[in-house]
């Protein structure tokens, strides 16, 4: 089992940024994927950001340009960097991790509000 833990949510103004963090009980050398899907009230969960064990890092379209995903694997953690935020941008985050062989892992969620 592994164990995903998110921080770096909470209230911002739109243009201001924010800087999640999502830490894992397992290493990430070798994760076949991490990133974030996000889900805000009424909608589906949708895709943020996500590396791949084949080094791309797709991006929603909504936020290319402005969020920026990275890793430390000595750290087995992953960074959501979101610059220019706006109110659409309200969301519960998740983080998400997948190892081959495995089920796919989520976070608890961390809020992020964007007030306008």
């Amino acid at each position: 089992q592994v164990q995903l833990v998110e921080s770096g949510g909470g209230l911002v103004q739109a243009g201001g940024s924010l800087r999640l963090s999502c830490v894992t009980s397992r290493s990430i050398f070798s994760i076949n994927a991490m990133g974030w899907y996000r889900q805000a009230p009424g909608k589906k969960r949708e895709l943020v950001a996500l590396f791949t064990s084949g080094g791309t890092t797709n991006y929603a379209d909504s936020v290319k340009g402005r969020f920026t995903l990275s890793r430390d694997n000595a750290k087995n953690t992953a960074y959501l960097q979101m610059n220019s935020l706006k109110p659409e941008d309200t969301a519960v985050y998740y983080c998400y991790a997948y190892y081959t062989g495995s089920q796919p892992y989520w976070g608890q969620g961390t809020q992020v509000t964007v007030s306008s």
